[in-house]
């Protein structure tokens, strides 16, 4: 496969101290399984989940996901009716999920150079807590979490930036937004960490289109295994 590993004049990388992850689709394997479950959900009610629909959805707080779900569809029920059906789904299938390629190896290897590392999802504790099952020791490496739908702090789910920066402040040392890196999946993640102040290493699905959204991010790459921490003054992978 070609690279699209992409650097833009005005936003070339500068040093940073602390970073910041997104998690589903950018370190868990989450979002053929968001597919799978929604599609079953609509099809019930004779509609098509589309990925215009879903790119929307990325990144959101859970009720904001189904809320345009049902606003986009014309679904003929609530919000709180469609996150019954859908969280019954997610009880059996998120502990069965995977890490995507080079999640694992970038954050043992920022965990052992002692870079602060935190965790700024859209999801809630409890979806989290499914979709770690299996994953427990390498979650338990990050020195705090942001989960946006339970979060009180956070007002306004991503494109805002609230979410990366309430993850900013919570480090220890409150670094400026400006030496936070963030790794992100989903375009609404992009501009959030954008309007944040922070750079952004974007990983976007292959079906997502990105024109216009890639001057919003410092370096986009088809795979975490394409990383490199050095570009962003971070230690270098041993050899």
């Amino acid at each position: 496969m070609k690279s699209t590993q992409h650097r833009t004049d005005v936003n070339m990388a500068a040093p940073v101290s602390h970073v910041i992850f997104d998690v589903d689709g950018l370190i868990l394997d989450t979002e053929n399984l968001y597919t799978k479950i929604t599609e079953e959900i609509v099809e019930e009610y004779g509609k098509t989940f589309t990925w215009d629909v879903k790119s929307k959805q990325m990144g959101k707080k859970d009720v904001e996901a189904a809320k345009i779900l049902i606003d986009e569809l014309q679904l003929p029920i609530t919000v709180d009716e469609y996150l019954v059906k859908a969280r019954a789904q997610q009880k059996i299938l998120f502990p069965t999920v995977g890490l995507l390629p080079g999640a694992e190896k970038l954050i043992h290897h920022l965990h052992k150079h002692k870079v602060p590392i935190a965790v700024a999802t859209g999801s809630s504790k409890r979806s989290i807590g499914l979709k770690t099952t299996r994953h427990q020791d390498l979650f338990s490496l990050f020195l705090h979490f942001v989960y946006s739908s339970d979060d009180p702090e956070v007002k306004h789910g991503k494109p805002a930036p609230d979410c990366f920066l309430i993850a900013a402040s919570r480090f220890p040392d409150n670094p400026n937004p400006s030496q936070c890196l963030v790794f992100e999946d989903a375009i609404n993640g992009v501009m959030a960490a954008h309007d944040a102040g922070m750079q952004c290493v974007w990983v976007p699905d292959p079906k997502q289109p990105q024109d216009g959204y890639r001057e919003k991010a410092t370096l986009t790459l088809d795979s975490l295994l394409q990383f490199k921490p050095e570009q962003f003054g971070l230690p270098p992978y041993d050899v």
